[in-house]
């Protein structure tokens, strides 16, 4: 994931992070500076939080849809793997049985 610089944020800081720019009327850069986090981060989640609100681009993915991908992606990757194991398998038992 991250290495041993990446700073964690707790959900709780997020969501102050993102109400406070919401309300406060003052820009995500200026908001993030005044916090001492990355503008970066600060409009990452705010984009995602406004995703989540129903609020985002079109075609951009709800945390909701992320998490459902990133399952589905894991799933897929296990049934790969699963093929491959039963197509060697087929193979040697194939081999096996001509000797």
């Amino acid at each position: 994931m991250g290495n041993k610089y990446t700073k964690r944020y707790t959900e709780e800081f997020k969501r102050d992070a993102i109400a406070l720019v919401d309300s406060s009327g003052k820009t995500v850069t200026a908001v993030a500076r005044e916090l001492g986090i990355s503008s970066e981060s600060l409009r990452a989640w705010h984009r995602r939080a406004k995703a989540d609100q129903g609020e985002g681009q079109p075609g951009e993915l709800t945390g909701a849809e992320r998490e459902e991908l990133r399952r589905l992606r894991k799933e897929n990757r296990e049934q790969q793997q699963t093929i491959e194991i039963l197509k060697k398998a087929t193979a040697f038992f194939a081999k096996e049985s001509d000797r």
